[in-house]
């Protein structure tokens, strides 16, 4: 073997996989399709200043750098997280020297997590940009919408690129192991496309990661001796899969969404799924019953009004237990809400009651109501325990009892005292 083979094992296989044409480039076909808008504008030799924005390992830097390959552009790149403005003025100079070389060919500028400039920085770059000087291309696993500069955001497209599926995955995998190039075929190692779906199931969309997996095993199945990889290796040896979340970022709000909208569409193997995730991902505990208090109110109300009650005593017992047997009594909270019936009715009444408030109808307490008034009658002198008398001075309807579960007999019992509750319309 060769000085340059025995080095080249000293590169990670994610570098030295990295696609070198868009023929060889894996997933994004919403993008990089034969038909799709990305590469049919880079096949006509034009590149526009974008956002590329997704999670890690789904091939952000490589499509930039295929985008200055294939429209033969020079290619300037700047830290996000070290650049002075300082720097960036000296980039846009550079640029524009560039340009004027290669008869107004413009240079990409790539800024990868440009997330991490500030307004001044991201500001240095605007006038560039808008004449045109230099091609910004950006990336980032944070939302665009949230932490770029709108007034840059708008002279930009953002592209989002999702995370590999298991057969962009497994096609990858296996040209990895076959490329005696650049990949492991050296090793002569065989497999079959089931053990390589395994392997690819366990990365959570991340081709880096599935490489860096690929060669791990691979290296550990050679250094036995073996040619073989097996499904008893790939999970004997890679026991646990990579969760893809991150508390800080979009997938914080994804997968809290998904629970409580799981939980309201009555789906229990979803929602602790869900809740399995987040506790995957160190989510914050309390965190986690805050949304599910709101939910037994929002979602569950008063077709059951013990729900609210069993997720105050689950969030007071996971205060008091903590992990990881928390995570038991976060799923019988979540179990119970989701197989709960549901009702929405104490949610829409508060907010009618507001809007009528922001409308304009602000009522005076009824002098009988007042702590100095009179006329008032004490309901628990009746023995129904009520008794008909005003307690607004103009009637209004906020709340509509839901038919299931308690809230049927709330609205049976509400129905006998107050005429306006025999009207037809229920809450959801």
């Amino acid at each position: 073997m060769s000085d340059v083979q025995k080095n080249i094992w000293e590169v990670p296989l994610a570098e030295r996989m990295r696609p070198k044409t868009l023929g060889e480039f894996a997933g994004q076909s919403h993008l990089l399709g034969p038909d799709a808008p990305l590469r049919k504008i880079i096949e006509s030799n034009r590149t526009p200043s974008c956002i590329l924005y997704g999670p890690p390992g789904v091939g952000k830097t490589t499509l930039v750098r295929l985008m200055a390959t294939e429209t033969g552009r020079e290619i300037l790149e700047i830290n996000a997280v070290s650049a002075k403005v300082s720097e960036l003025r000296d980039l846009v100079s550079e640029a524009a020297k560039l340009k004027l070389l290669r008869s107004g060919h413009a240079a990409i500028a790539f800024v990868d997590e440009i997330y991490h400039f500030n307004k001044t920085q991201q500001n240095a770059l605007l006038p560039s940009v808008e004449k045109g000087d230099l091609i910004l291309i950006g990336t980032t696993t944070e939302n665009p919408w949230f932490e770029i500069n709108k007034t840059l955001l708008s002279r930009m497209i953002v592209f989002q690129l999702n995370p590999l599926t298991e057969d962009d995955l497994v096609s990858l995998l296996k040209r990895a192991l076959e490329d005696r190039e650049r990949g492991l075929g050296a090793l002569e190692i065989s497999t079959e496309d089931q053990v390589l779906r395994i392997l690819a199931s366990k990365t959570g969309g991340d081709a880096r990661q599935a490489l860096t997996r690929l060669e791990f095993l691979a290296g550990t199945v050679a250094a036995r001796g073996g040619q073989r990889l097996t499904e008893e290796t790939v999970s004997g040896s890679l026991p646990f899969a990579s969760v893809r979340y991150d508390k800080a970022s979009d997938d914080h709000y994804a997968v809290i969404s998904a629970l409580i909208k799981s939980i309201r569409g009555s789906d229990p193997d979803a929602a602790v799924y869900w809740l399995a995730r987040l506790l995957a991902g160190g989510e914050n505990l309390r965190f986690i019953c805050r949304r599910l208090l709101i939910s037994a109110a929002e979602d569950v109300g008063l077709a059951d009004p013990q729900a609210l009650s069993v997720v105050s005593a689950a969030a007071y017992a996971v205060d008091m237990v903590g992990l990881p047997e928390a995570r038991i009594l976060l799923s019988e909270a979540v179990i119970y809400l989701a197989a709960a019936p549901k009702s929405n009715s104490a949610y829409l009444a508060v907010d009618e009651a507001s809007k009528a408030l922001e409308k304009g109808d602000i009522q005076e307490v009824p002098f009988h109501l007042k702590p100095d008034g009179s006329g008032y009658v004490y309901p628990h002198d009746d023995p129904r325990h009520w008794t008909p008398q005003l307690y607004m001075e103009r009637q209004r309807r906020f709340y509509y009892p839901g038919a299931l579960g308690a809230e049927a007999e709330m609205g049976a019992r509400l129905r006998k005292f107050w005429r306006r509750f025999s009207e037809e319309k229920t809450s959801s």
